[in-house]
């Protein structure tokens, strides 16, 4: 194979070497670079990341709720390097200063036109074979929310209209026409 036609894999110690202020996230050793976030993304993100976060305070809960930037090192490997917009994380011996080694239990991603390949087909594979327990892709310009509940095998739609349950606790649920923006 000549050297124009191979790939060049690329491993985390690329994400830390990236210019000051400039984002990727790295699946299977290719690059993704990430733009900045738009208000609308960032107000949907305070949102779950307060409501989630409330929930868990109540509750005296165990699990840890994180906002990207939020390094998730997915596979354990040098290859996989993700920030999810939401990570919520139940088992504290994964957690390391330099963020979650291993799977969060739940993952939430705000897709916007440019994400959208990678949130609906590439991280919904990555997150389902590493063992995240749910994943929730919130498309607001689509008015859709994907809810997929890996443990139950099940996959939900709803609107921004409906009360969707969490799969990983048993009494929460989050009011999506609460969502103000």
């Amino acid at each position: 194979m000549d050297a124009a036609r191979r790939l060049k894999y690329h491993t985390i110690s690329d994400i830390y070497n990236l210019p000051d202020g400039q984002r990727a996230e790295l699946m299977d050793g290719e690059l993704y670079m990430m733009a900045a976030p738009g208000r609308l993304h960032q107000e949907l993100v305070h949102f779950f990341d307060r409501t989630i976060g409330n929930y868990i305070e109540e509750k005296n809960g165990d699990c840890k709720i994180y906002p990207a930037p939020f390094a998730v090192f997915l596979n354990g490997d040098d290859k996989t390097y993700l920030e999810p917009d939401i990570s919520v994380i139940c088992d504290k011996s994964k957690l390391t200063e330099e963020g979650c080694s291993g799977a969060p239990d739940w993952i939430i991603e705000i897709a916007s036109p440019s994400s959208r390949p990678t949130d609906y087909n590439k991280k919904l594979f990555k997150y389902r074979t590493a063992g995240v327990r749910e994943y929730w892709i919130v498309d607001y310009e689509r008015n859709l929310i994907m809810v997929y509940n890996f443990e139950h095998d099940e996959m939900m739609d709803y609107t921004f209209s409906d009360k969707v349950k969490a799969g990983i606790y048993e009494d929460f649920e989050i009011d999506l026409s609460q969502i103000k923006i």
